[in-house]
């Protein structure tokens, strides 16, 4: 099957360029949301590599109804917003309900489709119905080839700007694997392929401001196979402070390590290129 580029602001996603989605797990105050962005700005010219900005204005698959949520729809894109226009990132962040697409997809570049939601016909459909780039993220309990259902689901409505996110499967209780076989199977729909690297070693059942929750041992070696493996591009929840992150604390990587991390992956997507 033919390779699809999918573009992303200036961003040729499926082309030669390794490129990266990153950014706070969910969005906090303003300052923590400018903060990363500027890092992540200086990052993009250091190494080249371009990225698509990425927040949840509301993270709805909280384990406690007591966690964090974000700060919603309407306050979470006005922030949103902003960060785009002082930094001049497309952005990308998540819906859960259908009736949240038309506003995002006057916002966002990229509408999200979580992967507990991923088979949601209502949802997937009114996404993309917007129009925007749909980046459909693999349902932990979804075989990687019966992917193409909600891809298709997609394309049903003429949307064809689609970008396939893996982030690991349920096996067992609490724990997360990472088949990097599905990295062969998500790119036979044709569309470029992220790995999401920060979500694949979350703990499931562990509260995520507990340092068990998280295995960021896994983050260097995972990320590598990846690339290694050839998908378009990566996937790293950043936060200047990972310890007091409102969410995702044990698994966000802290932003000022992202240039030591990216670099030799940066280097195996050239070698693998090269080849």
């Amino acid at each position: 099957m033919d390779k699809k580029i999918v573009n992303v602001g200036d961003i040729a996603c499926g082309s030669d360029d390794l490129f990266l989605i990153s950014g706070p797990c969910v969005i906090e105050d303003k300052s923590t949301m400018m903060s990363v962005a500027e890092k992540l700005k200086l990052f993009s010219e250091r190494s080249g590599v371009k990225v698509i900005y990425k927040s949840s204005f509301t993270k709805d698959n909280r384990s406690s109804v007591d966690y964090y949520r974000g700060p919603g729809l309407d306050e979470g894109l006005r922030i949103l917003q902003e960060v785009k226009q002082a930094y001049g990132f497309p952005i990308l962040s998540d819906i859960h309900h259908p009736s949240e697409a038309k506003a995002a997809g006057e916002v966002l570049d990229v509408i999200q489709i979580p992967a507990y939601l991923c088979m949601q016909t209502s949802l997937v459909v009114e996404a993309a119905k917007t129009g925007a780039v749909i980046n459909l993220k693999h349902g932990q309990f979804l075989a990687p080839e019966n992917m193409i259902k909600p891809v298709q689901k997609i394309e049903s409505v003429g949307n064809k700007n689609i970008i396939l996110t893996e982030r690991g499967y349920a096996f067992g209780y609490n724990d997360l694997i990472v088949d990097p076989r599905s990295f062969y199977h998500l790119a036979e729909t044709g569309y470029p392929v992220v790995f999401d690297v920060t979500h694949s070693i979350r703990k499931y059942g562990i509260p995520s401001a507990d340092p068990s929750g998280g295995a960021r041992q896994y983050l260097n070696v995972l990320a590598g196979a990846a690339v290694g493996a050839g998908i378009d591009g990566l996937f790293v929840e950043t936060h200047p402070c990972p310890e007091e992150a409102l969410c995702d604390a044990a698994s966000q990587m802290n932003i000022n390590q992202l240039d030591e991390f990216m670099a030799p992956l940066i280097r195996i997507h050239q070698a693998r290129k090269a080849h």
